[in-house]
C-alpha cells in the first residue's frame, strides 16, 4: 500500500508518547525516501508520455502525487516531533542527556541538540546581569529556597555554591538550596521529600 511505511513512522512515535524517545528508525526513513524516489520517477515518465500525446495516465499521476505528499507530511511530522521531544528533554535533563536517550538519537539529532544547547546557553548568559540567568533552574516557581532531598542512587561528591562538599550516598538525606539540586532531582538522582 502506498505511503504505509511513512504512516508507520508516525504511529511509532505515537506509541511512545509516555515521554521516552524511541530509537531513530533510519531504515524506515530510507525506505520511505526510496518509495518517494520511485513514485517521482514514475510520475516524471507518465507526464513525459502525456506531453508526447499519450492519454489515460493522468489519474495515476494524481494518485502517486497524493502518495508523495502524504509521505512528505508523515516524514516531516516524524522529524518535527522527535526534535520537539529532544528540545523538551533539554529543559528537563539539562545540557547533558542521559546515556539511554543519547543512544536513541541519530548523529544529526545529536548535532542539533549541541547547537540548541549553545544557543540556549548564550541566551541565558545574555540576560539577568553579569552572571546570566539559568532559565532551566526552576521549572515550577519555588515555594522555598531550601528543600529536603533523599539520594536515590550513589552519586559521589557534590560541591555546593558555598564550597561545602557533600557525599551523595543512596538513602542519605540533605537540606540543600533548590537551585543547586533541581537538575539532580530531574535526573532521578535525588528525590524531593515533601512533608
Amino acid at each position: 500500500m502506498l505511503a504505509e511505511k511513512a504512516l508507520e513512522l508516525v504511529r511509532e512515535l505515537e506509541r511512545s508518547i509516555d515521554g521516552s524517545l524511541p530509537p531513530y528508525n533510519e531504515d524506515r526513513v530510507r525506505q520511505v525516501l526510496e518509495e518517494m524516489r520511485v513514485l517521482y520517477e514514475q510520475n516524471q515518465k507518465d507526464v513525459s508520455a502525456t506531453v508526447a500525446g499519450e492519454s489515460g495516465l493522468f489519474s495515476g499521476v494524481q494518485v502517486r502525487h497524493a502518495a508523495l505528499e502524504r509521505n512528505k507530511r508523515c516524514l516531516l511530522a516524524y522529524l518535527y516531533n522527535r526534535i520537539e521531544q529532544i528540545k523538551k528533554m533539554r529543559w528537563e535533563f539539562g545540557s547533558v542527556l542521559p546515556t539511554e536517550v543519547k543512544y536513541n538519537l541519530c548523529e544529526q539529532e545529536m548535532q542539533w541538540f549541541g547547537r540548541y544547547n549553545k544557543l540556549l546557553a548564550n541566551y541565558m548568559m545574555s540576560i539577568g546581569g553579569s552572571g546570566g540567568l539559568d532559565l532551566t533552574q526552576d521549572m515550577k516557581p519555588p515555594k522555598t529556597l531550601y528543600v529536603e532531598v533523599r539520594c536515590l542512587a550513589n552519586h559521589g561528591e557534590f560541591e555546593t555554591q558555598d564550597g561545602n562538599v557533600i557525599v551523595l550516598k543512596k538513602n542519605s538525606q540533605h537540606f540543600l538550596l533548590r537551585s543547586e539540586c533541581e537538575h539532580l532531582i530531574r535526573q532521578g538522582i535525588l528525590e524531593h521529600i515533601v512533608h
